[in-house]
Order: structure tokens, then C-alpha cells, then sequence
């Protein structure tokens, strides 16, 4: 039996129905009247802010947008952390562990510091990482579509997964 016999007196009966994708057209959104509306809660001026954005979301680092608004690139990562972008903390999850310890008063400052391996700007951009949530309204005004988020670092995502795993280069001796 081929397949001309299993397919004969096969008919079909319905026709398949069209589906777009659906978008979303955000392209008339006023981002930095958004971002003035929230002015309290962000580090730095709107404007600036706006600049770290734009810049950040086409593909300049933190430091880089930073530059380009003239704030700090710890200014400006405390800007897209606030805007929701995640992965501007410097330090991985165990760091952030001992920091979380620092904070509710379990350890001293100086042993964070030495267990984390973290300098002092570092610390202080975890910190306040840690102390400060990303603002929803400040998250929603900065999306460029309907279901990404503005940015995220696959880098720093991976090494937070897989950061139980590794051990660090003086573990090796």
C-alpha cells in the first residue's frame, strides 16, 4: 500500500483561519513626561534619566549611558534599576546574601565588605540595590513593548543561576 492509497478519498472540510502577531505601537509614548512624573523616586534628574535609558536600551553600557547624561555609571545604575532593568547589581547571589546579613545587623560592615570581595562603590551600589525596589510605574513608562522588559544581561543572569556551582579561583589549591 503507498501513500496514494492511504491518501485516496481524503478531502478537506474546513479552511485554516489567519493569525497575525500581535504588536504593540508604543512609539508616541512620551517616556521622559512618564519619567517626570515620578521624579521623586529616581536618582538623578528625568532628563538624565532619559538619556541612561535611551542610551542603555541601544546597547551602551551603564557606564557609557552614564557618560552621555554626565551622572555617575553608579547614578546610572541605580536609574535602570529603578526603571525595572534587572541585573545592574554588582555582586552575585551569595554576595548578596552576606550583604542582606550587613543589613539586618547580623554581621559588621568591614566583614561584608572582606566576604563579599566587593570595593566600596560596589558595596554601596548593592546596597542599594537591596534597600530599594524597582518602581512599577517607572518599569511600565521605560517597556518598549508589551511583554520584554527594556533590558536584561543574559551574562549576569547565567552567572547567578549557575552560581552555586562555581567556585571561586582560590578554591582550586
Amino acid at each position: 500500500m503507498g501513500l496514494s492509497d492511504i491518501a485516496a478519498g481524503l478531502e478537506v472540510t474546513a479552511e485554516q483561519v489567519e493569525r497575525g502577531v500581535a504588536t504593540v505601537d508604543d512609539t508616541e509614548v512620551d517616556v521622559g513626561a512618564r519619567l517626570r512624573a515620578h521624579a521623586e523616586k529616581l536618582p538623578c534628574t528625568p532628563e538624565a534619566s532619559l538619556t541612561v535609558v535611551e542610551r542603555y536600551a541601544a546597547g551602551d553600557s551603564v557606564g557609557e549611558a552614564g557618560r552621555a547624561a554626565s551622572v555617575a555609571a553608579v547614578t546610572a545604575a541605580k536609574v535602570l534599576h529603578r526603571c525595572g532593568v534587572e541585573g545592574v547589581t554588582p555582586l552575585a547571589p551569595m554576595a548578596r546574601d552576606v550583604l542582606r546579613d550587613w543589613l539586618t545587623g547580623d554581621i559588621s560592615r568591614a566583614d561584608a565588605l572582606e566576604l563579599t570581595g566587593a570595593d566600596e562603590a560596589e558595596f554601596a551600589l548593592a546596597a542599594y540595590v537591596e534597600t530599594h525596589d524597582s518602581v512599577p510605574e517607572l518599569a511600565e513608562a521605560t517597556r518598549r513593548d508589551a511583554t520584554a522588559p527594556l533590558s536584561g544581561d543574559a551574562l549576569v543572569e547565567k552567572r547567578e543561576a549557575l552560581a552555586d556551582t562555581m567556585s571561586a579561583s582560590n578554591e582550586m589549591f
